[in-house]
């Protein structure tokens, strides 16, 4: 009987992982990761509350439960980056490190050696085998597809990896979990990033980042307000500036930030000028397979997504290194360095990059022909 460890949250969505593979016949251990340590309004550990969880489904299921304790790892691999990409005025996305340095390496490791062959998640995703090469797909549930937090995995994790529920909808998941008398079925699914919670984004940061304030100014140098530092504000945000009755009425939007001079540079209007992009530079590129689709320089045609829940975007992509150059065909909203560009062939993910920069227009330096 092969053994699966499960990567178990205290949610529904892991809790039928385990479900599922223990109906197929597999020897399923459940595991919880411990990454964070935080506490609610309340003053209970959040952490102590879904290991309780975890306990009670893996009883019912009538297999072993564990804890594992990550802090470390996720305070050295995940947070140190997540602070040093705010630092420099980034708009990092955690979630996406998770995967890659704590569920699908450090994570991956400890269930090897508690003698799995898989190990399984509950992400809405699912996987495939071709010519022996495995593949990331999107999840069927089109509302629920976690493919763009995993786009940083490679063929050798995938290859050990299961994803039980990634074929499966939410509400067929929350009904699975109700008939087999699992007392998450109906628990609230987490929200944000998962050291932060609910608890307001900018008072968590200001325990981290010390504020340095500075001006607000438009593109040509007025000056409309003052911020309290750049790492507190993100491109195309418009709620929490402070100048709503200054200018022409329209609403004010965060178009750029200018670090050197400590400057967050603002627009009036849903249309502004530098809100919008057609060219993206991209770094940190990776191939879930290991390469391009395509000989290095060449262009080739794809989807990409410059956020999560973005619908897909038609592109043109340029690989060249560490590097990736996008061509969108429609005018992109807010592109922010920091954060991921997944790519995409129909419903394979192909892999991503980070975001560096964007504008209407290519910068003369990429030299790159599309």
């Amino acid at each position: 009987m092969e053994r699966v460890v499960v990567g178990m949250s205290g949610g529904v969505d892991s809790s039928v992982a385990a479900l599922l593979l223990k109906e197929q016949g597999y020897d399923v251990v459940g595991v919880f990761m411990k990454n964070w340590d935080e506490q609610d309004e309340g003053g209970e550990c959040t952490a102590a509350q879904d290991w309780r969880d975890v306990q009670r489904v893996c009883g019912i299921l009538g297999i072993p439960s564990y804890g594992v304790n990550f802090e470390k790892e996720y305070r050295e691999r995940v947070f140190d980056q997540f602070l040093w990409e705010y630092e420099r005025g980034r708009t990092p996305n955690p979630d996406v490190l998770c995967n890659r340095e704590i569920k699908f390496k450090a994570f991956l490791d400890f269930s090897m050696k508690l003698g799995a062959v898989r190990m399984a998640t509950g992400h809405f995703v699912r996987s495939r085998c071709a010519e022996g090469h495995p593949m990331l797909l999107r999840g069927s549930d089109p509302d629920k597809d976690q493919s763009y937090f995993l786009h940083m995995l490679k063929e050798a994790q995938l290859a050990k990896a299961l994803f039980p529920v990634g074929s499966m909808t939410k509400n067929q998941v929350r009904e699975l979990a109700g008939k087999a008398g699992l007392p998450v079925s109906q628990k609230r699914d987490s929200t944000g990033i998962c050291f932060i919670g609910e608890r307001n984004f900018r008072q968590f940061l200001r325990g981290f980042l010390p504020l340095q304030p500075g001006e607000m100014q438009t593109r040509d140098g007025k000056k409309v307000g003052e911020h309290i530092g750049l790492a507190y504000y993100t491109l195309g945000q418009r709620r929490g500036l402070g100048i709503g009755g200054a200018g022409d009425g329209r609403r004010w939007y965060v178009i750029a930030k200018d670090l050197k001079r400590n400057v967050l540079v603002v627009a009036q209007g849903k249309d502004c000028p530098g809100l919008y992009s057609r060219y993206v530079r991209a770094a940190q590129l990776t191939w879930i397979a290991g390469t391009a689709p395509v000989p290095e320089g060449e262009p080739f045609r794809c989807a990409a997504k410059f956020r999560y829940r973005q619908a897909d975007q038609p592109v043109c992509a340029v690989p060249r290194g560490q590097a990736l150059y996008l061509r969108a065909d429609e005018l992109q909203r807010a592109v922010t360095p920091g954060q991921s560009v997944v790519l995409y062939q129909g419903e394979i993910c192909l892999g991503g990059a980070v975001a560096e920069e964007a504008g209407m227009e290519p910068m003369e330096e990429w030299s790159v022909g599309f």
